[in-house]
């Protein structure tokens, strides 16, 4: 049996069998099952499922095994469920038994009780994670296309203009393919949603004049096509519910696009414009002003956003920056905590014997230097509690020293060592010196207070 079954197999072992599966996903370094009992699984044992680098319990089971393995464990699971990646399975509650309906109650009940704020910031992860495999092959395009540039490389060349064209296509079209998901994500029929997401980026809205002015392609960015999206779904769900079936399908998004079209440009883009102005001001202006208090604030906080699997939430705000000034100055910053992490597990591997903790760092050092630090975190850090706070502190100082240089990405979706080729303006050095400022007093802080021996037993 190859390893991703054995994995696969085991998992479902620990979780109650494939039959308390209601849906397999995954992001890049993450299984996220939903579950249908949650007293079905037994926590501990599948903390020590070989592979398994940590388990989440959130609105849905995550378990972090780790880029690359997670997708061939996610389709092994597909194999072994019946059911497609991302598909839900049917829930007919008059075929449960008594346990099977309060556990459904259960975990209704749960999602009720999530805060508002975290549960929008979970719609928006939702939003962008599929896109993060296409967002990071195309910046690391950009970045390697826009690297030769600044060597003397002739930018006329066909080959750089054919990197050129694969690394911005996804932006191009970025608002289109943020639409059709934010429609799948609320229910409603995806290509309306995509779209509201053309309607805003469209060049024809140049020539159209409301309220004394032409409007400006793009305005309100990303924020606009997601409550653009929004209120697609919401109009459609409520025309279907008053619209006959026999003339649904040509009514219901007929209306649907008539009613969002015209409202979108009349309120969303003045609206959305001005709460992206807003953001982006406000968030350069704490970078300006805040400088090296703010970096540190900001780098040494991450990690637990991280922790809260809420740290896609702010991909919107990444690339709104990247659309109105060019490039991303906070994805440098927070790129720091991944880097506080590898400073501390490096000190940890240093000073303790066990082995089972020594191996799992072997595993998950190297994707933590390319930038990919969820195994460095529920592996190794927050098991053992006080290397996640020092490695914080280490994060903070990498921070500060970012906001001073005034580094900036020009795409997302990596970090670490993985985002040299990303930075603006040629700044290469002085962002990897902020790496190594990171890794340094995080095994500093790490090493001196962080670990003791005893913190490793039951790891």
């Amino acid at each position: 049996m190859k390893k991703e079954q054995q994995m696969a197999h085991d998992i479902l072992a620990k979780i109650g069998g494939k039959g308390n599966v209601n849906q397999v996903a995954h992001c890049m370094t993450r299984l996220r099952l939903s579950i249908k009992d949650d007293s079905l699984v037994n926590l501990n044992e599948l903390k020590r499922v070989d592979g398994v680098m940590g388990v989440i319990e959130d609105d849905t089971l995550q378990i972090v095994v780790g880029p690359g393995t997670v997708n061939k464990v996610a389709a092994e699971m597909s194999n072994e469920t019946g059911l497609a990646i991302g598909e839900m399975a049917d829930i007919d509650e008059n075929d449960m038994d008594f346990e099977e309906k309060a556990a459904l109650k259960k975990a209704k009940l749960k999602e009720k009780n999530k805060t508002p704020f975290k549960l929008f910031l979970r719609r928006v992860g939702n939003i962008f994670i599929p896109l993060i495999p296409g967002l990071v092959a195309s910046g690391i395009i950009n970045g390697a296309a826009n690297f030769a540039k600044n060597a003397g490389v002739d930018a006329t060349e066909t080959w750089m203009q054919i990197l050129l064209l694969l690394g911005s296509t996804v932006f191009a079209y970025l608002a289109i393919l943020v639409g059709w998901n934010t429609a799948k994500e609320f229910g409603g029929t995806p290509v309306l949603g995509a779209i509201a997401g053309g309607i805003l980026f469209n060049p024809m809205l140049a020539d159209i004049v409301i309220y004394g002015e032409p409007l400006v392609v793009g305005r309100g960015g990303l924020f606009g096509v997601i409550f653009a999206a929004w209120l697609m779904t919401f109009v459609e769900k409520n025309v279907r519910k008053v619209m006959h079936s026999s003339v649904d399908i040509l009514f219901t998004p007929l209306i649907t696009l008539l009613v969002v079209g015209f409202f979108s440009l009349y309120a969303v883009v003045p609206v959305a414009g001005l709460l992206s102005d807003g953001i982006m001001t406000v968030l350069t202006s704490v970078l300006d002003v805040g400088g090296v208090l703010a970096g540190g604030i900001l780098a040494g906080f991450f990690l637990p956003l991280v922790m809260l699997g809420l740290h896609h939430g702010l991909t919107p705000i990444h690339l709104e920056l990247m659309n109105t000034v060019g490039a991303t100055a906070l994805l440098p910053i927070l790129a720091m905590a991944g880097a506080g992490q590898v400073g501390a597990t490096i000190a940890v591997f240093m000073k303790t014997k066990n082995q089972r903790l020594r191996n799992i760092i072997k595993g998950a050092l190297p994707v933590g230097f390319l930038g990919i630090g969820e195994p460095l975190l529920y592996g190794v850090t927050l098991p053992l509690g006080r290397p996640f706070i020092t490695a914080c502190m280490g994060a903070a100082f990498g921070g500060a020293f970012q906001a001073v240089m005034h580094t900036a990405a020009l795409g997302i979706g990596v970090s670490g060592i993985s985002l040299i080729p990303l930075i603006a303006e040629s700044k290469y050095l002085w962002y990897f010196v902020g790496l190594v400022v990171s890794y340094i007093f995080g095994f500093i802080f790490t090493y001196l207070f962080g670990f003791k021996e005893e913190m490793a037993e039951g790891i």
